[in-house]
Formats: structure tokens, C-alpha cells, sequence
């Protein structure tokens, strides 16, 4: 029946007796769907020691009731590594990691669509004499593309046991698990040492993958996938494909907006309902002021923009499943190879949307160490989501909601101009630090592309809540706990007898807008701004919060408003409205980015490099725009 038995966590002691499975395959193979498919909930995520690769590690019972930990390592081509993420996957396999044995069975992952190009790698680890299951994913495709594999066959050719998987189907991991139950019990040695890997050249690796394909392969004439390959013709042709790229990201951005302002008004609503309730039931008082002003004054001014997040979310996760992500990198190679970067430096800058953790992250993958570095450098200047609810509240306060040329929004228009800034920006700052750094030239990019292919609903919902997950835990977590002490600073002390300012001026926080007023007031910025810059350093949406919590105490009496948005319009000029968007085009990174960009690089250095040269960018764009402004009217 159930193929997969949920347990409790094991002991340390049960963890030492289970055999541990490493689960390992080219990029894009479904490795990763199967050990999820393995593990369901069972799983965790941490780094390996000594760098921030990512480690998922898991466990599950066979329905032969046999318990195995499974350890999904990071996709690789080769175990002749050229990047941290290959070295990784090389360390591991050949028990060279301190602290890490060699696994009990690997169980190499390969795209039965693609078997010329994963063979190599099944070959490679072969050598090393470990216990070895060779997994079939994507056999569902393959069969439809008119692909007919001998799994007898491959696995008399290859001297280990062949199974068919379907990663993204249920059920669809059953053959491993009954694979696993027949080796058992699992009789593992030392590996060979990784001179047996080389002593085999990579030609006559080749001449034996092709060998292979020969006895246990046949494909119609034309196997691969000629719906791709039309869609190709247009999506990647040199002049069409950039404006369909720059089209869909117009398109996304007026989305953005356009979508999102029922949901976003139902969730203000439903925030302000809440805080009238608390004003009437509970009499005037530090306790009220903590709940109303500070809690969902703060917390509540940042939910409001969950909707706008998980519609960008959407987009982003619908065009990568599809696999039209990878084509987009290959379109922006010329863009970036004139800035001396390749169209590799894509999906980490893409990541970096989300946030510019995952980006810096992701570089990793990039095998020139320059390369490497300037893409860290420049990952922040990508718009990430937690730029999003700064950049909507302003554009709602100061940006005209009214269509241009009739099919355009013009609040879309301005979030777009802000992203595209971002990303020129970035491009500029690549050219200098490629020019200073020297080096070799462009490097060629080479990347699988995936065939089109509908996107799994479930991905994307699970993509989704993964996102809304994120999002809800930081405003209950970082956010609020930011908002409550904000709230402590701007209400104590109190105001003096006789005070002719609302008591905030007065407190610890005012002090210090006032203290850091004298530094920001050339590019526009008020004190009330400066307080809320000081906790957005935790993280870039809390400024939000922090400007709905100091403007709510800087009201009096009747006149606290429940929407920050008119607040702001009313208080502010629009130049230090348009100051404040090019600050945050530009902001100095979140403590967590520079803390991962330390971890990643291996020095200080180079977070302070990033946080130095981004705050001297972001007051010189707003000095600049600030001044413009005023010289205009504004």
C-alpha cells in the first residue's frame, strides 16, 4: 500500500545503524522531486560545514521495512569538479568530506530524454565501486517522444540494477524502493580513490556511452521535441526574443498592480476593522497603544502587500517550470557579455528577485571565480520582494492610479522603470568592477535546455505557499519584533510638560531621526524617515512597518489615520517621495545578505565592499534626484 512510511525522528544512535543513501544526477534530471518524493515531510535543510551550500538530508522506510537516510547532493556534469556545488558532490561520494562517510548506495539520477549526456556521469561514479541504482526519471516523457529504453539491457551494460521513475507522479518512486529492498542488506566498502576517474579518458567515456545507447536505446530519427524546437525559432530568434522577454516583464509588473488591489484592500480592511475593535474594547492606555499603534500599526502596514508578492511570485514560478527561464538567460548572454559577464550570472541575478540570499547563493555555480565574485556584488542591486511594499506604498501615494494610452497603468509603468533601474545599475557596476578586477574576457555559456512543457499546478502551489509561508513568518517573527521595540523607543520617554510636539518627537527614537536627520535632509529625508531607515537594515520591508508605527504615534488624538499612504502624500514633497524610491533603488543590504555574502566569499572584505559602494550609490541617486526634482517644481 503507502510505498513511503512516515516516522518519527530516529535517535543518534538508530541514525549511526541506518544506511545512508546519496541521491545524485546531472542538473534538471528530477532529482530533487524524487527525494522529495521520498522524504515527503521528513526532511532537512542545512549547510555543509565550512561553506553555505544548501544540504537536504532525509529519511524513509521501504515497503520491505527497511529505514535508509537519503542526502540529495547538488546537480553535477562531472566529478571532475569546476565549481563548490561539483566539489561538493565529488567529496561526498568518495568519502573525502571530514565527518561525512562515504554513502552506503548511490542512486544516480538520469533524464531518460537525455541519456547521451547523463551516461557520462553514471560512468564516472561507477568506477568508484560503490553500490549503485541507476533511476530512469522522466520515462513518461521519453515513451511519449517515441524514446524506447531496454532497462535489461542498460542494466546488464552498465553491471547494476536499472529502474524506471516518475518523480513528479504518485507511486512514481515504488521501483526504487522495491530496487532497495533486493540489495538489502547493503555490504558497502571504502570507495576507490578519484584517480580511478581519471585514468579513464573522457574520449573513451564517450565511446562507451555511445556504445551503450546503441544496444539499449532507440529514438525515432527525430527525437527531440520539434513543438520546442518552432517555439525556439521565435522566443530565441535574436530580434524577436528580446522584445518578447521585455514584453512579458512589462506585462508582469502591470500585474502587479492591477491584481492585486482587491485583495490588498480586503486584507487593509480586514486590518483596520481589527484595529477599530481594539480601539473601542480596550480603554486609553500604553497596552492600546502597544496593540494599535505599534503591532498592527507596523505588522499590518507590511501584510498588505502578501498579494502583490505571491502575483510576481507567480510569474516567476510559472516561467521557470515552463522552462522558458533558461532561454531568457541564453537571450540576456549578449547583454551581459558586454559587461564581461555571461548569461550564467542569470539565474542568480533572477534569484535575487526574491531575495538576494538565494542569488548570492546560487552564484556559486558559476565556474570563474571573477565571474563569481561580481555577480555577488551586483545581486542586491536587483529588485528583490522586500523592496516591494516600500516601492508600492510610495507609487500608491504619489503616482496617479489612471491608464496610459489607454491600456497601460500608470502606477505599473513607474514599478517597472524602478526594476529596469535596478538592473541597468547593475549591468553598470559589473563593467567597473570587471575593469578594476581584470581578468580573463567573457566566458562562453553553455546550458541544457529543457523542453517546453506545461507547468504542474502543484509546483506552483507549493512554490506559492513556500513564499506566503516565508513572508507571513518574517512579519510575525523579524517584523514584529523590530515593530514592538520601535514602538518602545518612540513612546518612552514621555513628552515634557508644555510640549508642542506629538510625544514621539520627544522619545529615544526622535532623538535619533533627529540625530541622523542632519545627514539625510540634503537628499530630502525627514526624521520620521530616518527612524524607519535605522530597522529596515534587519530587512527592507520593515521600513514600512517602522513609518506606519512612527507616523501612527505622530498623530494626536482623532487624527490617527488607519491608512499610511494619505499620512505620507500629506507630510511628504514629491521629491523626497521620488528621493526615497532611488534611496531604496540602491538601499545598503540587509544585515542577512552582507552576514551570507561573508560566508560565501570567505572575508569581511567584501561585505563591507558591498555595503560601502551600495550607500554611497543609493545618496548620490538620491541627491541627484532629490535636487532634480526641486529644480523642476516639485
Amino acid at each position: 500500500m503507502g510505498a513511503v512510511e512516515k516516522q518519527v525522528a530516529p535517535t543518534p544512535a538508530a541514525v549511526a545503524r541506518t544506511p545512508m543513501m546519496a541521491l545524485l544526477g546531472n542538473p534538471n534530471c528530477g532529482k530533487t522531486a524524487l527525494f522529495n518524493r521520498l522524504t515527503g515531510a521528513r526532511q532537512k535543510v542545512a549547510n555543509y560545514a565550512g561553506v553555505t551550500i544548501e544540504r537536504k538530508e532525509g529519511a524513509f522506510t521501504t515497503s520491505g521495512g527497511n529505514s535508509f537516510r537519503v542526502l540529495d547532493l547538488p546537480g553535477a556534469y562531472s566529478l571532475s569538479a569546476h565549481t563548490p556545488d561539483e566539489e561538493i558532490t565529488r567529496d561526498v561520494v568518495a568519502g573525502l568530506r571530514k565527518g561525512d562517510a562515504a554513502p552506503d548506495v548511490v542512486v544516480c539520477v538520469v533524464n531518460a530524454t537525455n541519456l547521451r549526456l547523463n551516461l557520462r556521469l553514471v560512468l564516472e561514479i561507477k568506477r568508484l565501486g560503490l553500490p549503485m541504482i541507476l533511476a530512469l526519471n522522466m520515462v513518461d516523457v521519453a515513451k511519449k517522444r517515441g524514446i524506447a529504453i531496454d532497462a535489461d539491457v542498460l542494466s546488464r551494460e552498465l553491471g547494476m540494477p536499472v529502474v524506471e521513475t516518475v518523480a513528479v507522479q504518485a507511486g512514481g518512486e515504488k521501483s526504487l524502493l522495491r530496487a532497495l529492498d533486493m540489495m538489502w542488506p547493503l555490504s558497502a566498502g571504502k570507495p576507490n580513490p578519484l584517480s580511478a576517474i581519471d585514468a579513464v579518458g573522457v574520449e573513451e567515456t564517450q565511446r562507451e556511452v555511445r556504445r551503450i545507447l546503441d544496444l539499449a536505446v532507440s529514438a525515432p530519427a527525430q527525437s527531440h521535441d520539434v513543438l520546442s524546437e518552432k517555439i525556439d525559432n521565435v522566443v530565441l530568434h535574436p530580434v524577436i526574443g528580446p522584445v518578447i522577454l521585455a514584453v512579458l516583464m512589462f506585462l508582469v509588473f502591470q500585474a502587479v498592480f492591477s491584481w492585486a488591489t482587491p485583495p490588498m484592500d480586503m486584507i487593509k480592511d480586514g486590518v483596520d476593522h481589527l484595529g477599530g475593535m481594539v480601539k473601542d474594547a480596550m480603554p486609553d492606555g500604553i497596552l492600546r497603544s502597544l496593540l494599535v499603534e505599534g503591532i498592527l500599526g507596523g505588522a499590518g502596514s507590511v501584510l498588505v502587500f502578501l498579494p502583490q508578492i505571491l502575483i510576481l511570485f507567480f510569474f516567476i514560478l510559472f516561467l521557470e517550470d515552463c522552462g522558458y527561464l533558461p532561454r531568457a538567460a541564453f537571450l540576456l548572454d549578449r547583454l551581459m557579455g558586454g559587461v564581461g559577464l555571461s548569461g550564467r550570472a542569470f539565474i542568480p541575478l533572477l534569484s535575487s528577485f526574491a531575495c538576494a540570499i538565494p542569488g548570492v547563493m546560487a552564484a556559486r555555480t558559476i565556474q570563474n571565480r571573477r565571474d563569481r565574485l561580481v555577480t555577488i556584488m551586483i545581486a542586491p542591486l536587483m529588485t528583490c520582494s522586500a523592496r516591494l511594499p516600500v516601492y508600492a506604498l510610495i507609487i500608491a501615494a504619489f503616482i496617479p492610479n489612471r491608464d496610459v494610452g489607454g491600456i497601460f497603468n500608470l502606477q505599473g509603468l513607474v514599478l517597472f522603470v524602478l526594476y529596469f533601474a535596478g538592473i541597468i545599475s547593475a549591468m553598470a557596476v559589473a563593467w567597473v568592477m570587471k575593469r578594476f578586477m581584470g581578468g580573463e574576457g567573457k566566458q562562453p555559456l553553455m546550458m541544457e535546455l529543457p523542453a517546453y512543457h506545461w507547468p504542474h499546478m502543484r509546483n506552483l502551489a507549493l512554490g506559492l505557499w513556500e513564499r506566503a509561508k516565508i513572508f507571513l513568518t518574517r512579519v510575525g517573527t523579524v517584523i514584529l519584533t523590530l515593530m514592538i521595540l520601535l514602538w518602545v523607543l518612540s513612546s518612552f520617554p514621555g513628552a515634557p510638560e508644555g510640549a508642542t510636539h506629538p510625544p514621539i518627537y520627544y522619545s529615544l527614537a526622535g532623538i535619533i531621526g533627529r540625530g541622523l536627520e542632519f545627514i539625510f535632509a540634503p537628499i530630502g529625508f525627514n526624521w520620521q524617515i530616518c527612524i524607519a531607515l535605522v530597522p529596515g537594515m534587519a530587512a527592507r520591508e520593515v521600513a514600512v512597518g517602522a513609518l506606519g508605527t512612527v507616523y501612527a504615534l505622530s498623530q494626536s488624538g482623532d487624527e490617527v489615520a488607519q491608512t499610511l499612504a494619505p499620512i505620507i502624500a500629506s507630510s511628504w514633497t514629491l521629491p523626497t517621495a521620488l528621493s526615497l524610491l532611488a534611496w531604496y533603488v540602491f538601499a545598503p543590504q540587509c544585515i542577512a545578505t552582507l552576514s551570507t555574502v561573508r560566508r560565501e566569499t570567505g572575508s569581511v572584505r567584501y561585505a563591507w565592499l558591498m555595503a560601502g559602494y551600495l550607500f554611497a550609490l543609493a545618496y548620490v541617486a538620491s541627491f541627484l534626484t532629490y535636487r532634480i526634482a526641486l529644480a523642476f517644481g516639485g
